[in-house]
């Protein structure tokens, strides 16, 4: 297994994707993951926090549509899009430094 922090930095901006293409914020980190993650040290630990923050947000962003209609959910949406882009770059900068990532209200659904 070797150490490529470059890979890991590559995987949590790749979350970036949504905000350019509109999707493939959640299939590229996935699909990097998933091939590298035998190969890479800290790979499937942080490919887990990626997937696991991704599918959150996408929970959350469905939730926060319905409650468009009561003026909730567009400050949901909006604190959403902002935590989407802040916080990849923030980990990516840690990933780079050796440290592990920080996503917050991220539900665990892989373990």
């Amino acid at each position: 297994m070797r150490q490529d922090n470059q890979l890991l930095v590559i995987t949590h901006l790749s979350q970036l994707l949504t905000f350019i293409t509109g999707f493939g914020g959640l299939i590229v980190p996935l699909v990097i993951w998933a091939s590298q993650k035998e190969n890479v040290y800290n790979m499937d630990e942080q490919g887990k926090n990626i997937v696991n923050f991704q599918l959150s947000l996408l929970v959350y962003s469905i939730i926060c549509i319905p409650l468009v209609f009561v003026i909730v959910g567009i400050f949901g949406l909006l604190a959403l899009c902002l935590v989407s882009f802040i916080f990849p770059i923030m980990n990516a900068i840690r990933a780079s430094h050796g440290e592990s990532p920080k996503y917050p209200l991220s539900l665990n659904f892989i373990s």
